[in-house]
């Protein structure tokens, strides 16, 4: 377990590798700072705060194997588009724009399933690659070293804001959703149909 309070200057510095300023213009366009190690360091993080057992909203068990993350985590370039939609979440929920956020999630779930490509395991992954990538650009992810071990976990962060976005800001992300939301229709089987893990996955602390 960490204690609380523990700190390292890891979590910041992957951070910054995933934050971007907002006038970077579309998800498309921040894709391009991301580097592959980048993008296999959220992914480990992501697998670290990966539930062994998850019930999903209609009450189903998904149960995972972590001792074949082979099995479950998905390729670099699925994890990259995974990721840009994360820090696009994550500008969303820093603008207080909660309904942006989550058809932002959802647009990329429905089509993720839609792709049926992917296990339920696979699925519950993604879902939290991406609420991961939001954990960390918002703060909430702690990750320090234990005994030569990457730990990872989460933590309470005050809800108190020392800025505020601005309006400017936030018509900005607005638009960079909606675009994402219209640049690829979902399929009509699968656009009805709320995406079977409605919200992000929230996971207690566990080692890699």
């Amino acid at each position: 377990m960490i204690e609380r309070g523990a700190r390292t200057g890891m979590a910041l510095a992957c951070a910054a590798a995933f934050a971007l300023p907002l006038s970077t213009g579309s998800v498309s366009a921040q894709s391009k700072e991301l580097s592959e190690k980048s993008v296999q360091l959220l992914m480990q993080y992501a697998w670290a705060l990966t539930p062994g057992k998850f019930t999903a909203p209609d009450g189903k068990t998904i149960t995972i194997d972590k001792s074949k993350p082979k099995d479950v985590m998905v390729s670099l370039d699925v994890a990259r588009e995974v990721i840009k939609v994360g820090r696009l979440s994550a500008h969303a929920q820093s603008c207080e724009l909660a309904e942006e956020q989550r058809a932002n999630y959802q647009t990329l779930m429905r089509r993720e399933e839609a792709k049926a490509a992917w296990s339920e395991q696979q699925l519950l992954y993604i879902s939290q690659l991406h609420t991961t990538t939001v954990m960390m650009m918002t703060g909430k992810l702690l990750v320090v070293e234990k005994e030569g071990d990457k730990v990872v976990s989460e933590r309470e962060v005050k809800t108190s804001r020392t800025e505020s976005c601005s309006d400017t800001e936030r018509q900005r992300v607005k638009a960079q959703i909606i675009s994402y939301i219209n640049s690829a229709p979902v399929p009509a089987a699968t656009a009805k149909a709320p995406a079977k893990s409605a919200e992000p996955v929230r996971a207690s602390t566990q080692k890699k």
